[in-house]
């Protein structure tokens, strides 16, 4: 038994990494290049994993995911400060911003495919071990792609909507930034119990982020002819 739980650690723990640092790291190089240097001069745009790693986010919480074999694996890293004041234009260059950590993902999910292909062509065990990181890679990108552009702030896709929306609704969501993370636990985990309480499937984690992530790495390994 722990023999396949160390396995898994070692298939999951590569991907989750690279996931999480790339998408951090291209949020500040985007600021960067379109006139925020904040991240850049805390020595954020990098694609050294230390700089980006959160103790709890990105080691603890998805290492305990992995030990208890929960349906899904979820983490975050320490958010790169953008100063959005600093930007060129700060409304249409923040929805570049936000969107490309989930850009750098999909990206990312679409090399693991196309490298996927190429795994069955490594010899024993190790072809085997590659091809199952690769896969975990493809599932972990476009999971944490689809999760982020939920339309809530602080996530990407909250940030997204406040730049797309008129001022007289982006404003109220904007004011939700500091709460944003408990009303998403909110979602995520309290209203599936409460609607297993009077007998209905209110997973929304499922309805937001599984099933559009189903849909778009079926699409990639189709677009490949990987499958």
């Amino acid at each position: 038994m722990l023999e396949g739980i160390l396995y898994g650690i070692s298939v999951w723990a590569l991907p989750v990494l690279i996931a999480i640092t790339f998408h951090e790291a291209a949020h500040g190089w985007v600021a960067w290049k379109l006139g925020d240097a904040t991240a850049f001069e805390r020595g954020r745009v990098t694609f050294n994993p230390l700089r980006h790693v959160d103790l709890v986010g990105t080691v603890l919480l998805p290492a305990m995911l992995l030990l208890v074999r929960a349906p899904f694996l979820f983490g975050w890293a320490k958010p790169v400060p953008v100063n959005f004041n600093r930007l060129g234009k700060p409304r249409r260059d923040m929805i570049l911003v936000a969107l490309a950590g989930p850009g750098i993902n999909l990206a990312l999910a679409l090399v693991s495919v196309l490298l996927w292909r190429l795994a069955f062509d490594v010899p024993g065990g190790l072809g085997e071990w590659l091809a199952r990181t690769l896969q975990a890679s493809v599932i972990i990108n476009v999971i944490l792609a689809v999760f982020n552009m939920i339309p809530l702030p602080p996530l990407d896709g909250g940030r997204v909507a406040v730049g797309l929306l008129p001022a007289p609704l982006a404003a109220p969501l904007a004011r939700l930034e500091p709460v944003g993370f408990l009303l998403l636990i909110g979602l995520i985990l309290v209203v599936p119990i409460l609607g297993r309480e009077v007998g209905l499937d209110l997973d929304v984690f499922a309805l937001l982020v599984i099933e559009p992530a189903r849909w778009i790495i079926s699409t990639l390994y189709w677009l490949t002819g990987a499958v």
